[in-house]
């Protein structure tokens, strides 16, 4: 996809594949394709690795953990399970709001956590929110306890962040899936994999070893559970509809 932006026209022109538009820099398709070419140079120049929340960095696009927090808000889960932990960002974030709606607690998994990166989330102030796992989140004896950590009966919202082959994204969404109770969500994070072909920091195989494929093979087999990306809980835009994300296709909802 070819872009050429001209502000003093406030136009976007697109040119994909041959077929060659032009739309005002007012209009919803403007603000897509301009928002695609953003996600693109924000991977490249790895924007994503200048955020902190409450002092740990926290390598997610702002506008996910905007999303993620409207949906915890609404469905109020008991556990926040998430698999990869990095420098801890997200597990903390998640915490904070399980602080601030009084209720839930957060699990996080992970195979190599670092030494310093567990000092600094077991010493930070909502540590009591947090409990960490450590080993692969598809070691049968990991999955196990993480089960073991959870009542029957609790709401569960899970947030696959680890590995994201194709996989092991698919042996996750298997292995914890059957936590995720009516109307929560198994979340495959980064499914934007399939569309970086050719950037810097993108394998060769990643337009099909990805998340994204993970999830429609396992909405296959499992018809139990739907793509449903989260309604927007507020939208007085004139025609926008669909999130700026890293997270495209991730969003499987249990829906019997």
């Amino acid at each position: 996809m070819k872009l050429v932006i001209d502000l003093d026209r406030r136009t976007v022109s697109v040119d994909d594949l041959g077929r060659k538009t032009t739309h005002s820099l007012s209009s919803p398709e403007a603000f897509s394709a301009v928002s695609r070419a953003w996600l693109h140079c924000g991977w490249d120049t790895k924007h994503v690795y200048t955020f902190t929340w409450l002092g740990r960095p926290i390598i997610q696009l702002p506008e996910d953990l905007l999303r993620i927090q409207e949906v915890i808000y609404a469905l109020k889960p008991d556990v926040i399970l998430e698999t990869g932990i990095a420098h801890g960002g997200s597990l903390v974030f998640y915490a904070s709001l399980c602080r601030l709606l009084d209720r839930g607690r957060v699990i996080g998994v992970d195979v190599a956590l670092r030494d310093h990166n567990r000092r600094a989330i077991q010493q930070h102030e909502l540590a009591p929110y947090i409990t960490l796992v450590d080993g692969s989140s598809v070691d049968p004896a990991v999955v196990g306890k993480v089960r073991s950590m959870i009542a029957p009966g609790e709401v569960v919202l899970v947030v696959l962040d680890s590995n994201h082959s194709r996989d092991h994204v698919a042996a996750e969404l298997e292995a914890y899936s059957g936590l995720v109770c009516l109307g929560s969500y198994i979340v495959a994070t980064d499914g934007i994999m399939r569309d970086l072909v050719g950037a810097p920091r993108a394998a060769a195989d990643w337009g099909s070893n990805n998340p994204f494929a993970a999830a429609e093979e396992f909405l296959r087999r499992h018809p139990e559970f739907t793509l449903e990306p989260p309604r927007w809980q507020f939208n007085e835009s004139e025609g926008l509809q669909e999130a700026v994300t890293y997270w495209p296709g991730a969003w499987l909802r249990r829906t019997r």
